[in-house]
């Protein structure tokens, strides 16, 4: 009786490795076909992905098998082209979908499934030989898979850092408003309030300033857009509301990232899309802010009006004339002549009252009112230059 030599037992070790090849070819496709089910029965995160991404995930696990059958029949090529071979067949989109853990998982079922039918696939004798290129194979799998997930995140580090310095640059210019929602979308910004803060770099590396200010905004629960410019570091920080109700308090924990100066906060704004009135707000206060050198740190823009208003900003000047000076005039020549009075005699409530030819309860009353319609005490040394300000700058709005 003669015996088939393809089922004779090979006699040396390239023998052994041919016979082997040629099992693992005949299997390859059942192989593809059992990895991708032992992941639909271990690992809940590839069933809930959609079919689109499981159906990448399953060719990648099939280019994995025939990938490694290929390497095992030429062991004189060295080390396999795995990023290649492997993951070449995938979009770029889904080292997004699929984290790092969940590949090394996704590898190890593959492996596994290979593993479990060593006996099968190797040739009589070749079991040990399988086994050993396996786990050699395995090995440069988890290099080359961290490999991938290294230039997927540098690579989307650098498009990240580069997408934040022209939303912050589109904000500051006030142009290309109809995209910064889409722009925001696409770095995962959801937050609202927005606020911007502005502040100098200093003697800083600005990677740094930028790395820290992203790392600590987020550990609040905040978005955050960080640019330099020249010596100014501008952030966009999206409020979570829900761990920071007081947009302000948002910025005091980032105050003292920023180099030394004034680190001034503009008015919280409803979405990424008015963020540029914040983010200009915040520029004209930094601008202006040596003009108040004991200024808290971090100040509101909004704290800065007058200096803003010496420094040549329109807005600035509105506003007080607006929220100041005509409140002030629409209450009656009084209050105007009083509060006028009061701040041309050092503050004198007897002066004032003198001058008036009226009561010092009288003017009292005037300036508690002023207060009132205005927000700032004219008692109050802060409160007294607001109001000198918006005062003769709504003077000068009226002349002619």
């Amino acid at each position: 009786m003669t015996t088939d030599s393809t089922d004779a037992p090979p006699t040396d070790e390239a023998a052994v490795r041919a016979e082997t090849v040629r099992r693992l070819e005949r299997a390859m496709g059942s192989l593809g076909t059992a990895a991708v089910a032992r992941m639909e029965q271990r690992l809940s995160w590839f069933r809930s992905m959609s079919a689109e991404d499981r159906s990448w995930v399953g060719l990648v696990a099939q280019s994995g098998v025939a990938a490694f059958v290929d390497w095992f029949k030429h062991p004189d090529r060295g080390r396999p082209a795995i990023a290649v071979e492997v993951f070449g067949t995938a979009p770029r989109e889904l080292t997004r979908s699929v984290s790092l853990q969940q590949t090394v998982e996704m590898v190890r079922v593959v492996i596994d499934v290979v593993e479990s039918r060593v006996t099968e696939l190797a040739a009589p004798g070749g079991e040990q030989q399988l086994r050993e290129a396996m786990l050699r194979y395995s090995r440069e799998v988890a290099f080359s898979t961290a490999r991938v997930y290294a230039r997927a995140a540098e690579a989307r580090g650098a498009w990240d850092a580069r997408l934040e310095a022209l939303i912050v640059d589109a904000l500051l210019h006030g142009d290309r408003e109809e995209g910064l929602q889409t722009w925001g979308a696409s770095l995962g910004w959801s937050r609202t309030p927005v606020i911007a803060i502005a502040g100098l770099l200093g003697d800083q590396d600005a990677e740094e300033v930028l790395a820290d200010l992203r790392a600590r905004a987020r550990r609040s629960g905040h978005d955050v857009l960080a640019g330099v410019q020249g010596e100014r570091v501008v952030v966009v920080v999206g409020v979570n509301d829900q761990t920071t109700p007081d947009p302000m308090a948002a910025a005091t924990p980032l105050a003292g990232l920023f180099g030394p100066g004034a680190v001034v906060v503009g008015p919280p704004v409803s979405d990424l899309r008015a963020a540029s009135r914040s983010a200009r707000a915040a520029v004209d206060g930094l601008r202006a802010a040596p003009g108040w050198p004991d200024a808290p740190r971090p100040v509101a823009a909004e704290d800065l009006l007058p200096e803003r208003a010496l420094d040549g900003d329109r807005d600035a000047r509105r506003r007080l004339v607006e929220e100041v000076y005509l409140p002030l005039r629409d209450a009656g020549t009084p209050l105007l002549d009083t509060l006028a009075v009061y701040l041309e005699h050092a503050s004198s409530l007897e002066s004032t009252a003198r001058m008036l030819f009226v009561h010092p309860n009288t003017v009292r009353y005037r300036l508690s009112r002023v207060a009132e319609l205005t927000g700032f005490a004219p008692a109050d040394g802060r409160g007294s230059f607001v109001l000198r300000i918006a005062l003769t700058l709504g003077r000068l709005a009226e002349r002619g």
